[in-house]
């Protein structure tokens, strides 16, 4: 058996003793994990510092602010999300209790990405745990100081036998595809999210697939563009571009596209200076593959800003592009990195086809004062999500849910999101041995009178609120009568 079998073996022989079901083991290890990301911060930044040159205040507020903040909200909300959900009734089960109870689904899988390794890979785990379910972690290997920092420490603060993490790289991640889990929650490509898919398959395995795509923005002449460019800017090249919702390309009229240029300049200077290599908040491309990877998209393009590199850092410079078209071969994948081509349309109706002719993204971006016209950007395009004025920070709202849709992935987590897309919905009805004269139109043999009955007790539509309304008036007359009966007799 291998180590991979045993890892899930454990886990799933664990998860069968039923100890996850009580909210108290639940909300004990949220709070473990959240003494986790407390006492560890140090070593979580030092990991992400190596794989991916993140500042320590960059570390904290993009991966360790989200991670503690779903936590917390978990643990605040758990005995809420847990609670049995009650349904609206028909006349034929006004007596009776229906309700939906959120169960856990078993053993899940959660494999990671590399770009925000911990965010990316612990975030769906509150949402595990909070949920009741076992799980096996698979962090990235590619963020591999990351990936060995989380193998040190998560068994000695969570339960090892039902949280364990399996370490290793694309063979390892096979072997654990071939096993059945009970949902598999994956974050990356969309290649890679159909080889995921297809093995989950085989086993039947629900699947959330947490994609990416090429993301546009679109700014409409009338904005204000100074603004608009300086949250493209941040949105772009956080992360020194490895994000997957950031901005992967700007649709604009020609007639701005000079003055987009120089503000986006005057942000990249105000943001990273004019020497971004040696600014501390500015990030490197994982690897050296992603590197070459990266700077091959570029030709075909002319640079407009940036474009600098030094391959032995894995450093690249943010870099805008001009004279794309829509065969470049910067329009061809996902960039994930520091690229930012600006394509011209004629307008919004350009921008909108535009959209449309590709595969949906993860996000639509659209910069404009015209409430109308993003209103129609939102009613005319398909994404999984879209933001008006500002890049990213929808994914900091816990009360939206945060996927994509077609190529992008499909399920969603976040908050009460994550909790639901890891729970299984049991429809739950218990009704009392009696009523059987009521009940007997449904039993044989069936007959024109039964059928009528049937269809107006199923089809009728009662307003259960005026009649709980209506029942209590009825009883406060007949106690009010009751009292004066009393009072006149002893009168």
């Amino acid at each position: 058996m291998s180590r991979e079998e045993l890892v899930v073996q454990r886990a799933r022989t664990s998860f069968q003793t039923g100890r996850t079901k009580p909210l108290e083991y639940r909300l004990h290890q949220l709070k473990s994990l959240l003494s986790l990301i407390s006492e560890r911060r140090t070593d979580i930044a030092e990991s992400l510092k190596k794989d991916l040159g993140k500042s320590e205040h960059g570390t904290e507020l993009f991966e360790i602010m989200k991670l503690e903040g779903e936590i917390r909200l978990a643990i605040d909300k758990l005995a809420e999300w847990a609670a049995p959900r009650p349904v609206e009734k028909n006349i034929l089960t006004i007596t009776d209790e229906v309700y939906i109870q959120p169960e856990p689904l078993g053993v899940v899988l959660i494999i990671g990405a590399w770009n925000y390794p911990w965010a990316v890979t612990l975030v769906p785990l509150v949402g595990a745990i909070a949920a009741g379910n076992a799980a096996v972690i698979k962090p990235s290997e590619v963020s591999s100081h990351s990936a060995k920092i989380m193998e040190e420490f998560l068994p000695q603060y969570l339960d090892k036998d039902m949280y364990p993490v399996v370490t290793g790289g694309v063979s390892e991640t096979q072997e654990l595809l071939k096993l059945r889990f009970d949902h598999i929650f994956y974050t990356g490509n969309s290649t890679v999210g159909k080889l995921v898919m297809e093995a989950a398959a085989r086993h039947l395995t629900p699947v959330t697939l947490e994609l990416g795509g090429k993301s546009p923005c679109y700014i409409d002449k009338n904005c204000d563009i100074a603004v608009a460019c300086r949250r493209i800017t941040w949105g772009k090249f956080v992360n020194c571009g490895q994000t997957c919702i950031a901005p992967d390309y700007i649709l604009c009229e020609p007639s701005i596209q000079s003055r987009v240029f120089e503000e986006l300049k005057k942000s990249i200077e105000e943001f990273y200076t004019d020497n971004p290599k040696t600014f501390e908040d500015y990030g490197r491309i994982i690897n050296q593959r992603h590197f070459k990877r990266v700077m091959g998209l570029m030709q075909g393009s002319t640079v407009a800003l940036g474009g600098d590199s030094d391959e032995s850092q894995c450093y690249i410079a943010p870099t805008v592009l001009k004279d794309v078209t829509r065969e470049s071969k910067v329009m061809k994948e996902e960039i994930f990195g520091p690229l930012l081509p600006v394509i011209t349309v004629s307008g919004v109706d350009e921008a909108i086809q535009f959209i449309n002719e590709r595969e949906k993204p993860l996000v639509v971006y659209v910069f404009s004062s015209d409430k109308k016209m993003i209103k129609r950007v939102i009613a005319e395009t398909s994404s999984g999500a879209l933001l008006a004025n500002d890049c990213l920070i929808h994914y900091t709202i816990s009360s939206l849910p945060f996927g994509g849709v077609g190529n992008s992935g499909m399920g969603s987590y976040l908050g009460r999101y994550s909790f639901d897309q890891l729970s299984h919905m049991r429809s739950c009805l218990i009704k009392q041995l009696n009523m059987e004269g009521f009940n007997s139109m449904r039993y044989p043999p069936h007959t024109t009178k039964k059928l009528g009955w049937a269809r107006f007790f199923l089809f009728k539509k009662f307003n259960f609120g005026r009649l709980r309304r209506m029942a209590l008036l009825a009883m406060l007359a007949g106690l009010t009568a009751f009292v004066v009966q009393r009072f006149l007799r002893r009168g």
